[in-house]
């Protein structure tokens, strides 16, 4: 971090009181110092990606941080603030704020000072000293690690051998983790520092493997053979799980490591003092094998659903960028040429430039080029997830398969577990060292290929286009109180976890249905997406008519969310939910069902996969289609509003805490 921050991007009296106006400050300083070229675009960025989600860390600490076209070099500039600033956090308002620019592009260096950055803020020493420091000079070369060097201890005095036995009772208990989160960047790291102190803290030698994205280097195997337990956390598939087999195992999510370190230490040294061995397979499931029986447990049986959901979670994930791409250029291009658009001929022989519908025809052939690769890359993604690269291409093979035999979306789930479950197989079979090197490349693919195009074509692909097909029967045939059942339940999945598992599920189910369009599953797609607008715009609603029921961060939430959720990101209303879930998460729900029902009921169709109320004039039933919308949104406002001043009176009648509008967030939660 040597040349990423000098004493003129240090700001010891940062007077700002909101983290736009902090941002602009040191953004300020960035351009004096000739690292940033547009202040206004670079703020522009900033902004957006703190609407994504807030950047606010517990202890005051905040890390606004963006990437640009607009910053020529990788800059950090640091500001402290006396009366503190809200960044979103759950502790309150943070005093130190980092500012964290790179290029446009620049992915290593952003993620590089983002890692370096979130280690060091997990030392209470090195938070200390920033707010101790006087001077701008001195604080920059903490930030970039050139602490003052002090004089070398002397030479200690030889210790005194010890015999085996003795040097056996005094070794410490050796853990070796991996942490690692979906983004891979400060969770991970924060993780990481947080599990090697409290390691120091019990007399524990804790080791830690990262797998961020700012890198990735295995644990020698001479210290995991050497370990007596381990500890993941993580909420991502841990790479190379099989070098782990064999010892006792603590398996949570990323956020354990972070908040309760002592206690998984704690728990690995109980497992191991019983015995309690974990059976690791290359997959990355385990049994516990302490009781000798070698079964697994319910405990297993729920691990398994996870890793299963985290398997089609990543297929889903690589498939949503083709979706959307493809599906709004296909949408655009009906928009400009109606929807015969579709049946022109290839522009590559026929396109004039000034006529209107050459152009629509070549925006829906770039879509619905990119609309090709939807199940393929589902299947191959979801192949990846399980088994890694080798099972990329097995996955591929069986997705484009699918498609083939008119086995569809749901072929291509079958085909990418299919593909990934017998790479794993595969990998299982022990070879000789000397096969060991071309077994990825070669060897795995091409018998794993083999396989699930024989199983795809001769065993399951037909089974699986005829469910299809009957599922598409169905879909068209809905109508009347199943299609408005079936509405209910769509919205009731956008809105209980936005974002999540079952929100992915039912978005995955409707853009499936667009691969092969009926009426059908226009219908669906319009229900998923107006449920899934209704969350943030809520509350957007009701920060705006009850501002007292809501903290100040929860109303700045509140303004960024009418964006949000008009753009159908689901995701806007999380904040809330994570402060309030008994309150917000069953408001929301109720009104995403009202609008998924009412849209079915309306007959309302959409093609297009995203794009919320820009894409309007792409749907049928436009009006009654804003329509459910709003009903919904006035539904889950009067609800929460209902809820939360049924709360507050409860719990203060006096009204002092709408009085001094106090942040409530933590009562809340605790509520």
């Amino acid at each position: 971090m040597s040349e990423l921050i000098t004493a003129e991007l240090v700001d010891l009296d940062l007077s700002a009181a909101t983290k736009d106006a902090a941002a602009r400050s040191l953004a300020e300083r960035m351009v004096a110092a000739d690292r940033v070229t547009d202040l206004d675009g670079f703020l522009a960025d900033v902004a957006a990606r703190e609407a994504q989600m807030p950047t606010g860390l517990d202890g005051g600490i905040g890390i606004p941080h963006c990437r640009s076209e607009h910053v020529s070099v990788p800059t950090l500039a640091f500001g402290r603030s006396a009366a503190g600033i809200d960044f979103g956090a759950a502790d309150g308002p943070a005093d130190l704020i980092f500012l964290i620019a790179a290029p446009a592009g620049a992915d290593d260096d952003h993620l590089t000072i983002l890692s370096a950055l979130a280690r060091r803020l997990m030392d209470p020493e090195f938070t200390a000293a920033l707010r101790a420091g006087t001077d701008p000079g001195a604080v920059a070369a903490l930030i970039r690690g050139e602490e003052p060097t002090e004089n070398p201890d002397p030479e200690p005095e030889p210790e005194p051998e010890e015999d085996d036995a003795t040097a056996a009772a005094a070794a410490p208990f050796r853990i070796v983790a991996v942490t690692s989160c979906p983004t891979g960047i400060a969770h991970t790291y924060m993780a990481a520092e947080s599990l090697a102190a409290a390691g120091r803290a019990e007399g524990v030698e804790v080791t830690v493997e990262t797998q961020g994205s700012a890198g990735f280097k295995k644990l020698d195997p001479a210290v995991v053979a050497a370990a007596d337990a381990v500890i993941w956390a993580h909420d991502v598939e841990v790479r190379e799980k099989g070098r782990f087999r064999g010892k006792p195992l603590v398996d949570v999510g990323v956020k354990a490591g972070i908040n309760r370190p002592a206690e998984l230490i704690a728990e690995a040294r109980r497992k191991a003092e019983r015995g309690e061995i974990a059976a690791v397979s290359e997959d990355g499931g385990s049994t516990d094998s302490g009781d000798g029986d070698g079964g697994g447990s319910g405990a297993d049986h729920a691990h398994f659903g996870v890793r299963l959901r985290t398997y089609l979670m990543s297929g889903v994930s690589y498939m949503v960028p083709f979706v959307a791409a493809g599906g709004l250029l296909i949408a655009l291009s009906f928009a400009i040429g109606g929807y015969e658009i579709a049946s022109a001929k290839s522009v590559a022989d026929h396109f004039v430039w000034g006529e209107a519908d050459s152009w629509a025809a070549l925006l829906n052939q770039i879509g619905s080029a990119a609309f090709a690769f939807l199940v393929p890359v589902l299947a191959g993604y979801i192949a990846y997830g399980m088994a890694d690269r080798p099972a990329l291409v097995p996955g591929f093979v069986g997705g484009a398969i699918a498609l083939t035999v008119n086995a569809g979306f749901l072929g291509g789930l079958v085909a990418g577990l299919l593909a990934g479950a017998v790479v794993m197989a595969i990998q299982r079979v022990p070879v000789h060292a000397t096969l060991r090197g071309i077994m990825p490349v070669l060897v795995i693919p091409l018998i794993a290929s083999a396989v699930v195009g024989f199983l795809m074509f001769i065993v399951v692909g037909k089974p699986i286009a005829s469910l299809q097909n009957a599922l598409t029967d169905w879909l068209n045939g809905l109508s009347g109180s199943n299609a408005v059942i079936l509405g209910v339940v769509l919205g009731l999945m956008m809105c209980f976890d936005m974002g999540g598992p079952l929100n992915k599920v039912a978005y995955a189910f409707a853009v499936g249905g667009l691969a092969d369009p009926t009426d059908g599953s226009l219908k669906v797609m319009a229900a998923v997406m107006a449920a899934g607008m209704v969350p943030p715009l809520a509350m957007a609603l009701a920060t705006t008519v009850r501002k007292k029921l809501f903290t100040k961060t929860e109303r700045e939430n509140g303004r960024a969310a009418w964006v949000l959720g008009a753009s159908f990101i689901t995701e806007g209303a999380i904040p809330f939910a994570a402060a309030d879930p008994l309150r917000v998460i069953p408001s929301v729900m109720a009104g995403g069902a009202v609008t998924g029902a009412l849209s079915m009921a309306f007959g309302a169709t959409l093609r297009a996969p995203h794009g919320g109320v820009f894409v309007v004039p792409l749907i049928g039933q436009p009006f009654l289609y804003l329509l459910a919308i709003a009903a919904g949104t006035l539904v889950a406002t009067a609800l929460v509003v209902l809820l939360k001043g049924a709360r507050r009176t409860a719990s203060d009648p006096a009204g002092e805490a709408e009085a001094t509008g106090s942040d409530d967030s933590r009562v809340t939660v605790a509520a």
